[in-house]
């Protein structure tokens, strides 16, 4: 019999829905300037927001632990803040979450952005709406097919994170064991029944996820 404890798979769910509200209130904004800027640093931001793609988990895990401790920029902020440290926390994790998944948020809304005629954009500022009744009553009803595939992107991107969960949060019951980490566990412990559960769990969210992206794209592309 496999010895399933749902917590792991709360916190899953609490860990990727956090991440993907706070990737979509950053991801707009820097999306939006990434999308329209002709300025050299733009370039920069673009190549630091696509980062956590090409480095190895363990490698942005590292540096993030280093950031997050109460020793590091924004952990000991947070320390004199609140009185205890991000890492080992799930707070800390959701931190690290958001920057691990910044691509999964970044990329489809900036090609979004840009995928919106400029004419539209103009219309409306000469019919006296300013810059963000334009951005919300325009240009993200106009690219809501990329916001949708932001959204469903990062939240399936979130739900299998091990790496960088593990280097942060480490492997604490009820705070940072999230559902990757509880099958590192129950194949350390050769529980291969409980990690079978757990991974099949993990394999039908991500086919869900898969299938709802590839039916926001059929449904808005026609």
């Amino acid at each position: 019999m496999a010895d399933i404890n749902p917590v792991p798979i709360w916190l899953t769910v609490k860990l990727s829905i956090w991440t993907t509200i706070l990737l979509l209130i950053i991801g707009v904004p820097l999306s939006y300037y990434l999308a329209y800027t002709k300025s050299k640093l733009g370039l920069v931001i673009e190549a630091l927001a696509t980062l956590p793609l090409v480095l190895p988990p363990t490698v942005l895990g590292f540096y993030l632990l280093l950031l997050l401790s109460k020793n590091g920029i924004i952990g000991s902020v947070w320390y004199r803040l609140f009185d205890y440290q991000l890492v080992f926390h799930f707070e800390g994790i959701v931190i690290a979450s958001v920057i691990y998944s910044l691509p999964m948020m970044v990329h489809p809304l900036t090609s979004g952005f840009r995928s919106v005629p400029r004419n539209i954009i103009e219309a409306s500022w000469t019919l006296g709406k300013s810059k963000i009744e334009t951005l919300f009553r325009v240009i993200l009803p106009n690219m809501k097919a990329s916001v949708l595939t932001g959204i469903v992107l990062s939240f399936a991107h979130t739900i299998g994170e091990f790496g960088v969960v593990l280097m942060v949060g480490g492997n604490i019951e009820g705070q940072t064991r999230v559902v990757s980490i509880a099958i590192y566990d129950a194949v350390e412990a050769i529980d291969y029944k409980t990690a079978h559960v757990y991974a099949g769990l993990l394999f039908v969210a991500s086919f869900i996820s898969l299938a709802m992206l590839y039916a926001i794209n059929r449904r808005w592309s026609l």
